[in-house]
């Protein structure tokens, strides 16, 4: 049985590593650090997180800003609040896969804190096809009930990818016994299951309050579908996970997911 008080201790933490936001000192108290039962709290984490950003794209929109500009700036603000976590783990990992030829070599790379070609272009890239699928949903000078598939596609995609990172964290062995993932303590099968049930819950109940069913069921097949063919391919080239390769993975779901919506509807 699930143990909300805890669960939302769990949240709070969650919130803290995966974010800049402030979280009050009693939520750590006595906590060792390990993240193998938070990671079941990063679906809900990742919502609470995109909150502000959704705002953001509201308010931009209402205001008539356009729709590539309310976009733009939805996804300036969550990089900010964000520290670019995962964007960092995507950039690493491009520049890791595309510079590396072997296992060693790639995962030397993506030690490396220097920024290569193969980790700007993901980076360009994850940014321009973000602002561009959610420009694409948003409808600019509209009120609340018009700008909701914009903010339901947000939202959703923030809930998802969290949960299919840490269907990847679980899913592959550590690649590295001195990075941060392997510090932190990997997710189990069944927090993992929690995570990637939440994740997907939550995305299916934002979406359905305002993008159409076949839209949405479409954005989440191709969201897992991308996520478990990056997985098979990390298994291959390096053996297992490391922190670089799980921010990449919420990186290819949530650009996924939202590409996906952008071409459905």
């Amino acid at each position: 049985m699930l143990d909300w008080r805890a669960y939302i201790d769990e949240t709070a933490r969650a919130i803290s590593f995966l974010s800049r936001l402030p979280v009050p000192d009693r939520f750590f108290a006595g906590h060792d650090g390990s993240l193998s039962k938070t990671a079941a709290a990063f679906p809900l984490a990742g919502l609470l997180i995109a909150l502000p950003s959704a705002c953001i794209l509201a308010l931009s929109l209402t205001l008539g800003a356009a729709p590539t500009l309310a976009a733009l700036l939805t996804i300036a603000v969550h990089v900010v609040i964000t520290g670019a976590l995962h964007e960092d783990g995507l950039s690493d990992t491009a520049d890791g896969l595309g510079g590396g030829h072997d296992r060693d070599k790639a995962l030397t790379i993506m030690k490396d804190s220097r920024i290569g070609t193969y980790g700007a272009l993901a980076l360009i890239l994850s940014i321009a096809l973000r602002t561009t699928a959610l420009a694409t949903l948003c409808i600019p000078g509209s009120i609340a009930p018009a700008v909701a598939p914009a903010i339901a596609a947000w939202l959703a995609a923030a809930s998802l990818s969290r949960g299919l990172m840490v269907w990847h964290w679980s899913m592959l062995p550590t690649a590295r016994t001195d990075g941060v993932a392997s510090r932190a303590g990997a997710p189990g099968i069944p927090v993992a299951n929690l995570a990637l049930a939440l994740g997907g819950a939550l995305a299916i109940a934002l979406g359905w309050l305002a993008l159409p069913l076949a839209a949405l069921l479409t954005a989440l097949i191709a969201s897992g579908i991308l996520s478990y063919g990056f997985t098979a391919h990390i298994r291959q080239r390096l053996g297992g996970q490391t922190g670089d390769t799980i921010g990449a993975c919420q990186q290819f779901a949530e650009i996924g997911f939202l590409v996906t919506l952008a071409i459905a509807l």
